[in-house]
């Protein structure tokens, strides 16, 4: 079971997030099996400048969420374009696409929540 963690102290891995743009630094901080909840997993990711999480589509059981914690972005979702920065919570509904693209000149770090509906 998941109880606590410094995410500023979580070893990152370097991965290519949907067929994005560079690589992201990403740890998955707890999936289902470690939540008693209906969130599927919570992962805290840092996108370089000019890097991206790449559009993708998810299931009509699923919705996740964005929360911009450092950085500034450009993120779609179904069909719109807007800027995001610190303090933003963007929530994808079930079905929905996104991606999002770091616009600024430092780090856009920020946590994903994914949860069954």
């Amino acid at each position: 079971m998941f109880d606590r963690c410094n995410v500023d102290q979580l070893p990152l891995e370097r991965v290519i997030a949907h067929g994005g743009q560079g690589e992201i630094l990403f740890h998955r901080v707890a999936d289902a099996g470690h939540l008693s909840g209906r969130l599927n997993f919570i992962d805290v990711a840092l996108l370089p400048p000019g890097v991206s999480i790449g559009r993708h589509t998810h299931a009509p059981n699923e919705e996740e969420f964005y929360l911009v914690l450092e950085g500034h972005g450009r993120m779609y979702r179904d069909g719109k374009t807007f800027e995001v920065g610190p303090g933003d919570l963007i929530r994808t509904p079930p079905g929905g696409s996104h991606e999002l693209t770091n616009t600024g000149q430092a780090i856009l770090k920020l946590f994903v929540f994914e949860v069954s509906v």
